[in-house]
């Protein structure tokens, strides 16, 4: 008799199996957020920006800076920090309110080595609250960056104080609390952010690192958190040249971006660049680069004698194509210099930037839209098409797997692109062809298609 109930539980069991092994991921609100700005910048700034000699890393993690008073930006203006990003597109800007050095640029209650601590608006500058308002003023989400690291004034070398014993142990946990506590006032202060960024992490907080995750949840529950061993809203896209390889997936085989030591990976680096179509956890991708890294630079802080190396407009134009045209979020690293100011050269480059991006993106031939395998584009006369860009509805997800493009060529369909992963955004770029019809077809997915825009452009 209870045979038939016995055998309808293990038809429903794996059913249900069947159906949690195909779920497919899905971006969380503020991931959402992070996909739809495409473009952000982050502003690094800190003492040695003022001692008139080029940044070397490995001296400035353990040198401390001899006389903090130095910083002295006396035409500081946020406002024209966050209008040269804008210019360039930017939808989000992000500031380090701390570095390697551990000095911070707001008004901390728990770290005396500040604003506080300086004689510049006699000690009473709070950058970080002028950069937030700035963002505001002009539209853009501003996001913190916290540097935790290393602190050369601490003596904080990848998270560890130095030293041994009882002495580096009871440094050590004081700095986990310094930590928390600093993060917290970040949280608390300057209402609601974009982002939290920790320059290299924020560790174990089991081991070396402090308990961060469960003060941003508390303080800015809607905040993209990037990142510690457990959690990364999104992933650092495996190099810093503002591109990223493709196919770019979203989703990734774990929930945070870097190796974790009980689940190590020995193709981490590969799954950094191209992402995992196959994951379950979406984890988009970073293209980061410093606007300064042309002639074998590459800057994130200002330093002499750099106006010449700015990156020429195409090779910007080409690392957002081969950035955001692959599913990736790419932000942009900008230098203001001593006097505060983003210098004249990279402000108007940005503005180049921006209008060219304009130029070739904001006003497609033809553009359509539809939940079915194949979207056909009629323009309305024969006329050359050098790029098209397509989207999926990624709050459904990522499912295309494999697509090709085709145009209509003396009657006959000509292949002129095919891929793999869309996501968010593709741009394919292509040799001009001359055609009045174009196809977009959807050879493979794992559900039905969701494709917002198949759009086309003639941007020669």
């Amino acid at each position: 008799m209870k045979k038939p109930y016995f055998i309808l539980a293990l038809l429903f069991c794996s059913v249900c199996c069947f159906a949690q092994q195909y779920t497919i991921p899905v971006p969380k609100p503020h991931q959402l957020k992070w996909h739809e700005a495409e473009m952000g910048a982050v502003f690094h700034y800190d003492l040695h920006v003022f001692d008139g000699i080029r940044y070397g890393q490995g001296n400035n993690r353990i040198n401390p800076i001899e006389d903090y008073n130095i910083f002295n930006p006396t035409e500081l203006n946020t406002d024209q920090w966050v209008q040269a990003a804008k210019a360039a597109g930017c939808k989000f800007a992000v500031l380090t309110a701390t570095h390697e050095t551990g000095f911070g640029l707001w008004q901390s209650d728990v770290n005396p080595y500040c604003l506080k601590a300086v004689k510049w608006r006699d000690g009473k500058g709070d950058i970080v609250r002028d950069f937030v308002n700035s963002c505001h003023k002009y539209g853009l989400q501003p996001g913190i960056y916290i540097g935790i690291r290393w602190n050369s004034l601490l003596g904080i070398h990848n998270f560890k104080a130095e030293g041994e014993g009882d002495f580096a142990r009871n440094r050590q946990a004081w700095y986990k609390r310094l930590c928390e506590k600093m993060v917290t006032e970040l949280c608390t202060r300057y209402g609601d952010l974009y982002m939290i960024w920790f320059d290299g992490g924020a560790d174990d907080p089991h081991g070396d690192g402090p308990d961060v995750e469960p003060i941003v949840n508390k303080y800015q529950p809607n905040c993209l958190f990037y990142h510690n061993v457990d959690r990364a809203d999104f992933r650092w896209g495996g190099s810093e040249n503002g591109t990223v390889e493709y196919p770019c997936w979203s989703t990734f085989p774990y929930p945070y971006s870097h190796s974790n030591a009980t689940e190590p990976n020995k193709n981490h680096g590969e799954l950094l660049k191209h992402g995992d179509k196959d994951g379950k956890y979406w984890v988009p991708a970073m293209a980061d680069t410093p606007l300064r890294g042309a002639n074998g630079r590459h800057e994130w802080f200002w330093e002499p004698d750099d106006e010449d190396n700015i990156y020429p407009l195409d090779v910007l134009i080409h690392k957002y194509e081969n950035s955001v045209g692959r599913n990736a979020t790419l932000i942009l690293g900008l230098t203001p210099d001593p006097n505060g100011l983003i210098p004249t050269g990279d402000a108007l480059r940005l503005k180049e930037m921006g209008d060219e991006i304009n130029r070739r993106f904001s006003s497609p031939i033809a553009q359509t839209s539809g939940q079915k395998k194949i979207l056909t584009l009629k323009l309305d006369k024969m006329q050359p098409v050098n790029y098209c860009i397509m989207q999926e509805n990624i709050k459904n997800g990522e499912r295309i797997r494999q697509y090709k493009i085709e145009a209509k060529v003396n009657g006959k369909w000509k292949t002129i692109s095919n891929g793999e992963s869309v996501g968010h955004k593709r741009i394919e770029k292509f040799e001009p062809i001359e055609t009045n019809m174009l196809r977009l077809t959807v050879m493979k997915s794992i559900a039905p298609p969701d494709i917002i825009n198949f759009s086309a452009y003639n941007s020669r």
